[in-house]
């Protein structure tokens, strides 16, 4: 699974682990991603979207329509 979110762009970025005797290592820091599906009615069909937390919360704001428009501006197919 490839952990980016559709709507916002947000992916997995990059950092330090770092143990009781300071030394570092690599470690990923993932976004929280979920597969949400909605109802679009000028298509009359659902869509299968993969959105972080955040732009779920995004979604209900704006609604799923204003939503579609945003991720197909991007170049995302939905």
């Amino acid at each position: 699974m490839s952990a980016h979110c559709q709507l916002t762009g947000v992916q997995p970025s990059f950092g330090n682990r770092i143990s009781h005797s300071h030394r570092r290592t690599r470690r990923r820091f993932d976004p929280n991603i979920q597969h949400k599906r909605y109802w679009l009615p000028s298509e009359g069909r659902r869509v299968r979207l993969t959105l972080s937390a955040r732009a779920v919360k995004t979604v209900d704001a704006i609604g799923i329509e204003a939503a579609v428009a945003r991720i197909r501006a991007r170049g995302e197919k939905v």
